[in-house]
C-alpha cells in the first residue's frame, strides 16, 4: 500500500511497552523503542501502593462466602497449604489487574502529590466483600507511563531507581522512534499513531498521549493518536493483526521452514521479515 505509513504502540505488552514505526507493511527495525513499564508493571505498582495502606488482597481460591441471611453473607477462610508463593501472587496480580482496569485513568497533566491529596474516591468491591476507596492511585499509577520516575515513589517500588534514569516516558519513546526515522515520512508517522493492546483500554489514555506530543513534537508535525473504539478491540488488536496476517495468500512467502532454521539459525527470521 504505497504511501500509508502508521505508527503502532502496544503499551501492554505485559512485560514492556514497545513502539514500532511501520513503513509500507515493514517495521523499521533500528527505530523500534521498547520499555520495561508495561501493564503488569503498573499492576504491581498498585498492588504495593495498597499493600502499604494495609489493603490485603485475599486470592480467590483462599475463601468462600456463605450467606447467612437474604443479602448478608460470611467470610470462611479456606487452607490450602501446598499452594504455591507464585500461584499465589498471580491470583493477586488477577485482582489488582481488575482494580487497574476498573478505576484507573490517565490524569490530563502530569500527576501531582498536592494537587491530587483531596480528589474524590472511587469504590470497588474485593471479591471477599471488602470495600475500597481508591483516590489518588487510581491517576498516580497510569501516569507511570508518562513519568516512569514517579514508580520510585511507590513505596515497595524503590528497587526500581537503579533503571529509571534510563527509562523513557511513552511520549519520549514516540518522539524518539520517529526522529530515528527518514525525514520523509517523520511527517506522516506522527498523524498516524495507532494504541494498541490491554493498557491502551485505560480511560484518557489516548487522550493524554496526543496532548503530550502536541506539546513535545515539532511545531510542524501534525499529531493525532488513533485507538479503536472498542475496548475488547484494543486489547485484542495486536493479535487480531497477526491473525490477519497469517490468512494473506502472501503468507506464505514469510514462513521460517526447518532446513532454514539448521541451514542459517534463529537470526535468519530478521533478515526474511525485517
Amino acid at each position: 500500500m504505497r504511501g500509508f505509513h502508521y505508527y503502532s504502540i502496544a503499551p501492554s505488552g505485559g512485560g514492556s511497552t514497545t513502539v514500532a514505526p511501520v513503513h509500507d507493511g515493514y517495521v523499521l527495525q533500528k527505530a523500534v523503542a521498547t520499555s520495561p513499564i508495561g501493564g503488569e508493571f503498573l499492576t504491581d505498582c498498585l498492588m504495593k501502593s495498597l499493600e502499604s495502606k494495609g489493603i490485603a488482597m485475599k486470592p480467590r481460591y483462599s475463601f468462600r462466602r456463605k450467606e447467612i441471611r437474604p443479602g448478608e453473607f460470611q467470610t470462611v477462610d479456606l487452607d490450602f497449604p501446598n499452594t504455591t508463593e507464585s500461584y499465589k501472587l498471580y491470583s493477586q496480580r488477577v485482582i489488582a489487574s481488575d482494580i487497574k482496569e476498573c478505576v484507573c485513568r490517565a490524569p490530563d497533566t502530569p500527576y501531582d502529590e498536592s494537587a491530587y491529596s483531596n480528589i474524590p474516591t472511587t469504590s470497588y468491591e474485593l471479591p471477599d466483600g471488602q470495600t475500597l476507596e481508591i483516590g489518588a492511585d487510581r491517576f498516580k499509577i497510569p501516569d507511570v507511563l508518562f513519568n516512569p520516575s514517579l514508580a520510585q515513589s511507590i513505596p515497595g517500588m524503590e528497587s526500581f531507581a537503579e533503571i529509571a534514569p534510563s527509562v523513557r516516558g511513552l511520549p519520549q519513546m514516540v518522539i524518539e522512534s520517529i526522529n530515528k526515522c527518514d525525514v520523509d515520512i517523520r511527517r506522516e508517522l506522527f498523524s498516524s499513531i495507532l494504541l494498541a493492546g490491554g493498557t491502551a483500554s485505560m480511560q484518557q489514555l489516548k487522550e493524554r498521549l496526543e496532548k503530550d506530543l502536541l506539546e513535545e513534537s515539532p511545531q510542524a508535525a501534525r499529531v493525532k493518536v488513533l485507538a479503536s473504539g472498542n475496548a475488547t478491540e484494543r486489547r485484542f488488536s495486536v493479535w487480531i493483526g497477526g491473525s490477519i496476517l497469517a490468512s494473506l495468500g502472501s503468507f506464505q512467502q514469510m514462513w521460517f521452514s526447518k532446513s532454514e532454521y539448521e541451514e542459517h539459525g534463529a537470526s535468519y527470521i530478521q533478515r526474511k521479515c525485517p
